[in-house]
């Protein structure tokens, strides 16, 4: 069967079979395994299979689950076959060797290795948070690998943007014993750093993804190890100067993680650079910026080569 027409086909059944959890459309892709050299990584290869790949890296703490079911479906629709993984020591990807501090380049080497295992020789890659830090890297270290860059409620370095010591405060709790009180912190956490515009309207979304993200995988120790990664990594910033990749740096005035400062300064760094600041937006991806945000990254995908 044409690849194509299978796409097609599986679009029609992902609106008959999507799990809604009231208006929040939880993905029904398939969790694939990838042996890789020190994991053996979890993805979801999602999308048009024709299309030209698309690697979603996410963030500290965070699972493929976080990248928003609504974003993958419209990228898959503009025609790109997105590819989100579980970075080392979240979600479903396991170790391989002994777990051991590593640096955050251990993260892009796996995103790397990913694209090798299914045999693309490169990719857009999109990054968010930590993941904007890894997709950086990759970027840098690995540049012809990437065909665009768009870096997400990021930074060149741990120290531009960081968050005030209240949110590093919740943001490293220890998570309760008991489920419900757990569920219940995460909301809390995502409150506290995502979009306070669109706070209410979130708020069904936020404690689904918080029961999803709490009942799929849990890696405490495992967030510690990816929060030392960012700190420990180098500034990026001088070797940005030197990307010649289309690149887009989308980051939200409401983000108290990673504050605005963080994009700005991707963006200076940048030479060419696209600059999308989003006023509503905090460190998350609200549902109703969710058009302005496939149809950027996809612009982006769509650009030219910087020639410096």
């Amino acid at each position: 069967m044409n690849t194509r027409v299978q796409f097609v086909l599986q679009c029609s059944m992902f609106a008959i079979v999507g799990h809604n959890f009231g208006r929040f459309v939880m993905s029904n892709g398939i969790d694939r395994f990838a042996e890789l050299s020190e994991v053996r990584m979890c993805y979801r290869d999602e999308g048009d299979p024709a299309g030209q790949p698309m690697l979603l890296i996410m963030g500290l703490s965070s699972q493929l689950i976080h990248w928003p079911q609504e974003i993958v479906d419209g990228l898959g629709a503009r025609g790109y076959r997105v590819i989100r993984p579980d970075n080392r020591d979240s979600g479903l990807t396991e170790w391989k060797v002994t777990p051991s501090q590593y640096y955050l380049r251990a993260i892009a080497r796996d995103s790397v290795e990913l694209l090798d295992y299914l045999g693309i020789d490169h990719a857009h890659v999109v990054g968010a948070s930590m993941g904007g830090m890894v997709a950086q890297l990759v970027a840098i270290e690995h540049a012809a690998r990437v065909r665009s860059l768009c870096s997400m409620m990021s930074t060149p370095h741990a120290s531009i943007g960081m968050a005030d010591g209240d949110v590093l405060q919740e943001l490293m709790k220890p998570l309760p014993p008991n489920r419900d009180d757990a569920i219940e912190q995460i909301v809390a956490l995502y409150a506290l750093i995502g979009s306070k515009t669109y706070a209410e309207s979130e708020r069904e979304r936020r404690y689904a993804l918080a029961t999803h993200a709490y009942d799929r995988a849990r890696h405490p120790e495992g967030a510690a190890r990816q929060v030392t990664a960012a700190v420990i990594a180098p500034d990026r910033t001088r070797n940005l100067q030197r990307l010649q990749v289309p690149t887009l740096v989308i980051h939200g005035a409401e983000d108290s993680l990673i504050k605005i400062v963080g994009g700005e300064a991707t963006h200076a760094a940048i030479p060419g650079s696209s600059y999308l600041p989003l006023e509503a937006m905090g460190h998350d991806i609200p549902a109703p910026l969710f058009g302005e945000i496939i149809s950027a990254i996809a612009e982006n995908a769509a650009r030219r080569p910087v020639v410096v």
